[in-house]
């Protein structure tokens, strides 16, 4: 065998194997996100929102992909919101979604058109868009019978969400896993929670998924969030591992040892009362994580939906 053939055949191999090892390392995080917030149970209709972006793309296959395998039943269905922004190519996404045979629909709405015309020129878009989109997702919720409505955001969304609310908020707030909708009739879950976006990045070009870019929002480079994204990014790069810690922190919180008074009874603390973490102000802390973590950085389970086992009433067993 020539030695060129045989150089390329190894190469393909690394490929195959790297792109196995991505498959099944985002299969657990998104399986360990249902059980460790028990997002899907026996029963559920869950409607995936497809935007044509890398993240719902991602979501929405390894859900399918997760749906074959889990130890309950559930159904899926693709929503996708056209918003006829000009050049929106409509055929892309029916055409994908009818190859993969999963049931979908396509919801048309012109918000593009109510942005233009409120928000001034120049101004974010992604507010009111945002708005918008999510009060027409809960229609269509209903009109499907959806019991879950599956978001595409990922673990750096969440991150970044929490310092955009610290820094321009004033609020320890971010993105929660699973939440009841805004009008009070809905579940809304984020099975990517515990995904990192590079990781999406190479499953959308392993999977080769016909992206449609954001045209809307993606032309407003100086949005706070970019420069929040930035900020981690740098981050990642210069001390590998902040993120994750970061993350872990998220899971971790003391509100004993923070400022809200809502939050713990600091006024009606007395002496003599059960210690929560105790006075460890004027100590030297000692900076380790509290639970083993995998090669991702992120907590070993024991268990995920890709489990073998009897089918349950809860993705978390």
């Amino acid at each position: 065998m020539p030695e060129h053939i045989a150089v390329a055949d190894k190469k393909a191999e690394k490929a195959a194997y790297e792109g196995n090892k991505l498959t099944k390392r985002l299969r657990h995080h998104v399986g360990d996100a249902i059980n460790d917030f028990n997002m899907i149970e026996a029963g559920d209709r869950v409607m995936v929102c497809l935007s044509g972006g890398k993240d719902s793309f991602a979501l929405l296959d390894i859900l399918l992909g997760l749906q074959k395998s889990a130890p309950i039943d559930f159904s899926i269905v693709a929503v996708n919101l056209d918003q006829k922004q000009p050049g929106f190519p409509a055929h892309v996404l029916p055409a994908y979604l009818e190859s993969i045979g999963v049931e979908y629909r396509i919801v048309e709405e012109d918000t593009y058109s109510i942005v233009k015309r409120v928000i001034p020129e120049g101004k974010t878009t992604c507010s009111l868009c945002s708005r918008l989109r999510r009060g027409v997702l809960y229609r269509v919720a209903e009109e499907l019978g959806a019991t879950k409505i599956a978001l595409g955001h990922h673990r750096d969304d969440m991150l970044h969400t929490l310092f955009l609310n610290m820094f321009y908020g004033g609020k320890l707030k971010s993105m929660p896993p699973k939440l009841v909708s805004d009008n009070g009739k809905h579940m809304v879950i984020r099975p990517l929670a515990y995904c990192r976006e590079k990781d999406l990045e190479r499953y959308a070009e392993l999977r080769a998924f016909p992206i449609i870019p954001c045209n809307l929002c993606g032309s407003q480079p100086n949005l706070q969030r970019q420069v929040v994204k930035e900020m981690v990014n740098d981050w990642d790069k210069r001390f590998p591992g902040r993120v994750e810690t970061m993350f872990t922190a998220m899971q971790n919180v003391v509100p004993s040892h923070l400022a809200d008074a809502k939050l713990f009874d600091f006024a009606g603390l007395k002496v003599g009362d059960a210690l929560v973490e105790g006075d460890t102000a004027f100590d030297k802390e000692e900076f380790t994580d509290p639970r083993p973590l995998d090669e991702d950085g992120k907590p070993r389970r024991a268990f995920s939906i890709l489990d073998s086992r009897a089918k349950e009433n809860a993705c978390g067993g």
